[in-house]
């Protein structure tokens, strides 16, 4: 096979491998999957906090909550003061609340609590407690979970 005829060959299979692997993720009927997947957010800013969570909740709209097996979003660093119940964007509430009423689990890194003088009672309700929340990405990565920073 000459040198052109094997790599239009090479591309060709190439191709059919993406589109077949794009089939799958389409997350059609006939190739269910179920996903774990952790968001990271360490950002501050209440732009930043809705960006992550639209892309949440696109996330969510693409593979419906049927393919999703466990979502988590582990915050901790400046954005972790967004997530205050005092303070906290009306937008951001409403979102992080429908999110979370359909599975989304919320982390708080305690280092970041401590450091910043943060009582847990005073973030949004719902939110759960993690050591650290470098940490807690880690494990979740450990744990076969898909990695996504926006």
């Amino acid at each position: 096979m000459s040198g052109a005829r094997w790599v239009l060959a090479a591309v060709t299979v190439g191709t059919l491998g993406w589109s077949a692997a794009c089939a799958e993720a389409s997350h059609a009927p006939d190739h269910p999957k179920r996903h774990k997947v952790v968001y990271h957010l360490n950002e501050g800013g209440v732009d930043r906090a809705k960006a992550v969570l639209v892309n949440i909740e696109n996330h969510v709209h693409v593979v419906g909550w049927n393919s999703i097996e466990a979502l988590e979003l582990v915050v901790h660093g400046p954005a972790l003061r967004t997530f205050l119940a005092r303070d906290i964007d009306p937008d951001v509430r409403g979102k992080l609340e429908t999110l979370m009423a359909g599975g989304l689990k919320l982390g708080a890194c305690q280092i970041t609590m401590a450091r910043q003088k943060i009582d847990f009672k005073d973030l949004i309700q719902g939110v759960t407690a993690v050591p650290s929340g470098v940490v807690r990405v880690m494990e979740l990565q450990e744990a076969g979970y898909a990695y996504v920073k926006p």
